[in-house]
């Protein structure tokens, strides 16, 4: 027994070392950490627990059969953060390269179909040199069986991707259907062909950090949620943002008791709004001032920065948070933001976090550039993920709510639970100036004239009252009372039971 208690440490100090300590000081080097450092990292101390350690890759073409490392470039295995059981993956990039076996996609695929039987979240680190060649398409088959259970548990478990360095090819689907991504600045990037495919193909000169680094997805592309500064922040920021999100389809998100109270008062949301209806202001106050502790985890915050997403909590109970921006496009609705806002909306649907809908919006962005781009396709995304949202959606109207857009934004034809307006909402068809130009066009040399037709269109439609009488509003509220409110009507929708027609599924305009 004693031989074999020898054996077993020997064995396990060789997976620990991964790929030899040489290969360590090189991802050092790169500014990275190994990847069980980055477990180590993310879950809680001790809790980590460890499978398939001892698995070896079976290839024996290219001299691989005497090139065998124990673990094979993966660490999975489950613990907890803060107590709540995940399960992780962590590519070894000390390994291979991290590159993907037929092994390497078992131990992925092994966690992942616990994971769901169990209910817990996982959390993917990516550091990958994509497909093992060596292995050919035996490889290409392990990325295709971990696609297919990334689909399988969309929806029934959350999924956290950490893109902590290369992640090219065919690996970066696996990421993208997952429902969270987070990448680190300078050291990670993804793309489907690489730079030098790129220059053979289409003649672009372009570096891997242009094409597919954290700043680019975080800012042009919307792939990447969030983008931090190295390894330790982005696994910190996992650790806290998992706290926002239930374990899976079942539960409802955590509840953390606050301080702050619910029937606190913000006296500066009575003069948030400009006395100009064409001035903008910046609805993220808003949103600070409303929720517990002034708290909100945005995501995507440098992409489509015309609506705002995020998550926060409301008399301590998770929300899922969506407002259009005033301070970039007026708050319009475009193509990007539609995408945007239309996922994640889906998401807490998915995943019984209550949505609250801050709404400015004079309507969806015209132009040529929106039209050809598809705006009617991707506009629907958004209106479909609200329509078809059975959680507590709870909507307030700050300002302006022209055309669709005011549907679209978790209106009460939508049906939204609450619907609330401060006073300064303006709900109609279009802007006062934009419909008296059409309802009176052939007295628009008329200055004078068309003046008074667009104060009296203001005063009859640029106001809640009239959709309040329709009962498309259940009430005005002053600013100050929009905290209050929006907990009372969450407490009110704690319980609400709501199921769609069965079906096998939707078919969402994509």
């Amino acid at each position: 027994m004693k031989d074999v208690v020898g054996q077993l440490a020997g064995k396990r100090a060789a997976a620990a070392l991964g790929g030899g300590q040489e290969r360590i000081d090189a991802q050092h080097a790169r500014g990275k950490l190994t990847a069980r450092e980055r477990i180590e990292l993310l879950l809680d101390e001790d809790s980590f627990e460890e499978w398939d350690a001892f698995v070896e890759h079976r290839c024996t073409d290219f001299g691989m059969e005497d090139n065998k490392i124990l673990g094979d470039g993966v660490v999975t295995g489950y613990g907890t953060i803060n107590g709540r059981m995940v399960f992780v993956f962590s590519q070894d990039f000390t390994v291979f390269g991290g590159s993907l076996s037929e092994t390497h996609a078992e131990k992925i695929c092994k966690i992942l179909d616990q994971a769901m039987k169990v209910g817990a979240p996982v959390i993917g680190l990516n550091d990958s040199g994509g497909a093992r060649i060596q292995e050919g398409v035996v490889s290409l088959g392990g990325y295709a069986d971990v696609f297919q259970r990334n689909v399988l548990a969309s929806g029934v478990i959350p999924q956290i991707s950490l893109v902590m360095g290369p992640c090219a090819g065919g690996a970066v689907y696996s990421p993208a259907m997952t429902d969270f991504i987070f990448m680190v600045k300078d050291t990670s990037y993804m793309f489907v062909t690489g730079p030098d495919v790129v220059k053979t193909v289409t003649h672009e000169q372009v570096t891997a950090e242009e094409l597919g680094g954290a700043v680019t997805h975080s800012t042009v592309s919307g792939v990447c949620d969030a983008a931090y500064e190295n390894d330790v922040e982005a696994l910190m920021m996992v650790r806290r943002f998992i706290n926002y999100l239930p374990s899976n389809n079942r539960e409802k998100a955590p509840y953390r008791p606050t301080p702050d109270t619910a029937d606190r008062m913000e006296m500066s949301l009575d003069t948030l709004i400009p006395d100009n209806p064409n001035k903008p202001y910046d609805m993220k106050e808003a949103i600070r001032k409303i929720v517990d502790d002034n708290e909100f985890w945005e995501l995507q915050p440098e992409h489509a920065r015309n609506i705002v997403i995020g998550f926060a909590r409301m008399d301590g109970h998770p929300v899922g948070i969506v407002a259009n921006q005033p301070l970039v496009q007026a708050g319009c609705l475009d193509i990007k933001s539609s995408i945007k806002a239309g996922r994640f909306v889906r998401f807490c649907d998915a995943f019984n976090i209550p949505i609250v809908t801050l709404v400015d919006v004079p309507g969806f962005m015209p132009g040529t550039a929106q039209e050809y781009g598809g705006i009617i396709k991707h506009g629907a995304k958004l209106l479909f993920a609200y329509a078809e949202a059975t959680v507590p959606k709870v909507t307030v109207i700050t300002r302006k709510a022209y055309g669709g857009a005011y549907d679209v934004m978790a209106s009460k034809h939508l049906r939204g639970d609450v619907n609330l307006a401060w006073p300064s909402a303006e709900i109609a068809v279009m802007g006062p100036k934009g419909a008296v130009e059409i309802i009176f066009r052939k007295d628009i040399g008329d200055e004078e004239k068309i003046a008074q037709c667009t104060e009296e269109y203001r005063e009859k439609f640029a106001n809640p009252f009239i959709a309040g009488s329709r009962g498309f509003i259940d009430d005005v509220i002053t600013p100050s009372n929009t905290r209050n409110r929006i907990i009372r009507s969450l407490r009110m929708l704690r319980d609400k039971q709501l199921e769609n027609p069965a079906k096998k599924h939707d078919n969402i305009p994509l």
